[in-house]
């Protein structure tokens, strides 16, 4: 009776103290901390996962260290990046389906002199950038005169300071920022300077762990642009995010 009650008393214990059993279907992933796009990813990702039984977490960090937690193995992948970052990170896997995008953008002093014509423009103007976003690096590499900034907030505050540097990013981004911040003196020059589609990458052991994950995942966010719920929760999530605006 007594060894009942024990054996009884360390399931319990086991049950409620195992990370193993309550947080097994959970995966983290990165993201990168204050663009616009990854908020709405925030958003709309658990909800794939959802549709496939499971639950994660996102910890938004910095770009390159949201690269490295994820190559590394720390974090279960990152849950937005351009087509190119599985180029450059070839342990990583993505799931062949984009479920978002974005356009690289320039955005200027509304009084600047700046024109811009092509991406090839780009190298007559100080360029400033956020660091570690993969669609600016791979539109600016080769040039010289380029900065980064930790998030677009400094980055738009630098360059309403400045009439002879433009801003690269997201174009909602942009948008977004200026809207939080209240700037009137921020204009993009359109058009586009890119238009990109945007991937979720897994770190390779959660696949191998997983073996249904990656196939469960493409197939659902197929099936959810087919039906053109996908496009609805992305309209519903950016209206969220700006909506978080005071």
């Amino acid at each position: 009776m007594q060894f009942s009650r024990l054996l009884v008393c360390f399931l319990l214990c086991f049950l409620l103290f195992s990370p193993q059993l309550s947080s097994a279907d959970e995966f983290q992933y990165a993201s990168i901390e204050g663009l616009f796009e990854q908020k709405v990813g925030e958003i709309v990702l658990p909800q794939i996962y959802q549709k496939l039984g499971h639950s994660i977490s996102i910890i938004s960090m910095p770009g390159k260290r949201a690269q490295m937690e994820a190559i590394m193995g720390r974090k279960d992948g990152e849950i937005m990046r351009i087509f190119t970052y599985g180029i450059e990170n070839p342990n990583m896997v993505r799931v062949p389906t984009s479920y978002y995008h974005l356009e690289t953008m320039a955005f200027a002093h509304k009084d600047s002199q700046i024109t811009l014509n092509s991406k090839a423009d780009l190298g007559k103007y100080n360029v400033l950038k956020v660091l570690g976003v993969k669609h600016t690096n791979n539109i600016t590499q080769g040039l010289t005169h380029v900065y980064d900034f930790n998030d677009t907030q400094d980055m738009f505050t630098a360059l309403g300071q400045k009439r002879t540097s433009l801003a690269l990013t997201n174009t909602t981004d942009g948008l977004y920022m200026i809207k939080k911040l209240g700037l009137t003196h921020i204009v993009p020059l359109r058009p586009a300077l890119a238009n990109l589609e945007l991937y979720h990458y897994i770190h390779p052991a959660v696949i191998e762990e997983n073996p249904s994950l990656l196939q469960g995942l493409d197939t659902t966010i197929q099936a959810m642009k087919q039906s053109g719920e996908l496009a609805s929760l992305l309209r519903q999530a950016e209206e969220q995010v700006l909506a978080s605006l005071p």
